[in-house]
């Protein structure tokens, strides 16, 4: 097998660069994977080089040829300068604020954020004296109203992972580089395939690799990609925080990223026959999802994104807690966790009410969010079936 020259990999297609970024045959003496190291000493040949550290690898927190495989493979898949990994989403969203961030800033974060980022950003940023303000998803260029002079951070998040509010990134990204703030986004409901951060605008881009780029449910994972302008302040805060993931944890993630592509275009298929048949359901008030039209920011998802995952919420008509209690319980295809982005289908129960401080949560019944897997999309909706009976008999 001939090595893979610059010229033929400019020209492959997605699903082609997908099966060989980050791979060296060469390096990995002809075995397909690059293997997992572990390790942490890094032995060097002389005094000089030792000083120097003038070699490619020189001690385990700070990369190994597993790391330097999927770091490699990710920017170029996200179209980013460089990405650092950490060991789970959350602790890659912290890496990607510690980078923007200092002591006298101002943080400008959506509402419909991941509730841990919240929890950090009110808990811990708050005792560095970092001071966090919450804003509407939809607000777009009107972002410029709450920009002060110290805002030196607008945290993103789109879609939001339970209520799936589209946000403008290109028209927030023009108003907080006008003002001199970074921009950094969770893009783990879309990744870079189907949302591609860099070219939108946005500086940190965070992924969690638990999600879709695992897609086993197995392995805890976070990434986070940054522009020229960004990368090497990323890649210094990363190095002084030392918290590196677990070699097996990286390998896992390049053996799923072979298959991320067709496993996302199942779910994306998937999850709208499910959304589109829920739709018709009488127990339901609405469908949470931005490929369908009466979304309110369909007409964003349309233009910025070319693809939908598998992760969508519902709204319930108004019934009982017993009712969504029995109508969850009893699935036996849907298991209960907060994840998303395996193999299998999840479901889990939400309420942001108490969570919301910049927008007002009422979406008219009890609210259920869906990771759709990759069963038969058929058994998943008799499991539903079942379980729209049960609510029935409760409510």
């Amino acid at each position: 097998m001939a090595k893979l020259t610059d010229e033929t990999r400019a020209s492959l297609r997605r699903r082609s660069r997908l099966v060989n970024l980050g791979r060296d045959v060469e390096f990995s003496q002809g075995f397909v994977n690059v293997p997992p190291f572990r390790g942490s000493t890094v032995l060097y040949p002389d005094v000089a080089t030792l000083k120097s550290r003038a070699q490619r690898f020189t001690y385990g927190a700070r990369g190994t040829p597993t790391t330097e495989a999927l770091s490699s493979a990710w920017s170029e898949l996200a179209g980013a300068a460089g990405t650092v990994l950490a060991p789970s989403g959350l602790a890659a969203i912290i890496v990607a604020l510690m980078t923007a961030l200092k002591a006298g800033d101002h943080l400008l974060m959506t509402d419909s954020v991941y509730e841990p980022s919240r929890a950090f950003a009110d808990k811990a940023l708050r005792r560095f004296g970092i001071e966090t303000s919450y804003y509407d998803p939809t607000i777009g260029a009107g972002i410029d109203a709450l920009m002060r002079p110290n805002t030196r951070a607008v945290l993103t998040e789109s879609p939001g992972s339970l209520t799936l509010e589209v946000q403008d990134i290109p028209a927030i990204a023009e108003v907080a580089h006008a003002r001199g703030a970074c921009v950094i986004l969770d893009n783990t409901w879309a990744t870079p395939l189907f949302f591609s951060p860099h070219a939108h605008g946005v500086d940190l881009a965070v992924e969690a690799g638990t999600k879709y780029l695992s897609g086993h449910a197995d392995l805890l994972l976070g990434l986070v990609s940054g522009n020229e302008q960004w990368f090497e302040r990323l890649h210094r805060t990363i190095h002084l925080m030392a918290i590196p993931p677990g070699a097996e944890d990286v390998f896992l993630a390049l053996r799923g990223l072979r298959t991320m592509e067709l496993r996302l275009r199942e779910a994306e298929r998937q999850g709208l026959a499910l959304a589109h048949w829920l739709s018709d359901r009488p127990e339901v008030l609405r469908v949470v999802h931005p490929a369908l039209p009466d979304h309110p920011g369909h007409a964003l998802w349309k233009r910025d994104f070319t693809g939908s995952s598998g992760l969508f919420s519902i709204v319930l008509k108004p019934v009982s807690e017993a009712g969504v209690a029995a109508f969850l319980d009893g699935l036996e295809l849907f298991g209960l966790g907060y994840s998303w982005g395996g193999y299998e289908s999840l479901a889990v129960p939400f309420d942001c009410t108490a969570t919301r401080t910049a927008t007002r949560f009422a979406p008219g019944g009890p609210t259920v969010r869906f990771s759709v897997g990759l069963e038969d999309i058929e058994d998943l909706k008799a499991d539903l079936d079942r379980g729209f009976a049960r609510l029935r008999a409760t409510a």
